[in-house]
């Protein structure tokens, strides 16, 4: 019993430090970005963990965030939230993230999330961007190619 309760507590103890240190993170969905790009997410790519938390903040109406279809790794949850409303996804798997503002993609409303290593990247960059979107999507993973 005590060697069980030993392993538990070693167990444990590797665990703890993820929960204690998952990070909370904020991308504004907005008419317009400082950079001066309309209908953006600020920032538009952004760096984590697994087990960290983004919550989309709604700075203007008018907005929300989706992931694209086939643009998150596979395993990972899918989210659609609803127009004029924040939502906070807890990212679990590792790889890029895609998502858009449906009312706005067609005007390259689009970001990506990086948790960890970028492991399903050729697979994401495969898919098929048009317009203003295929312009910053190939901003976007080249800036992940970067290790921006």
């Amino acid at each position: 019993m005590k060697l069980f309760a030993t392993a538990f507590a070693a167990a444990f103890s590797l665990l703890l430090p993820t929960v204690l240190y998952a990070a909370d993170y904020k991308v504004e969905m907005t008419n317009k970005a400082a950079d001066g790009t309309v209908m953006a997410f600020e920032p538009r790519l952004l760096r984590v963990q697994p087990g960290d938390t983004v919550t989309f903040i709604l700075k203007d109406k008018g907005h929300n965030s989706v992931s694209i279809k086939n643009a998150i790794p596979d395993g990972a949850a899918p989210w659609s939230g609803k127009i004029n409303q924040e939502i906070s996804i807890k990212i679990e798997v590792p790889g890029v993230y895609i998502y858009q503002c449906t009312p706005h993609f067609s005007m390259g409303m689009i970001g990506a999330i990086v948790a960890g290593e970028p492991v399903n990247l050729a697979a994401v960059k495969s898919l098929p961007f048009n317009g203003k979107a295929k312009k910053i999507a190939t901003e976007i993973f080249a800036a992940i190619e970067a290790g921006k």
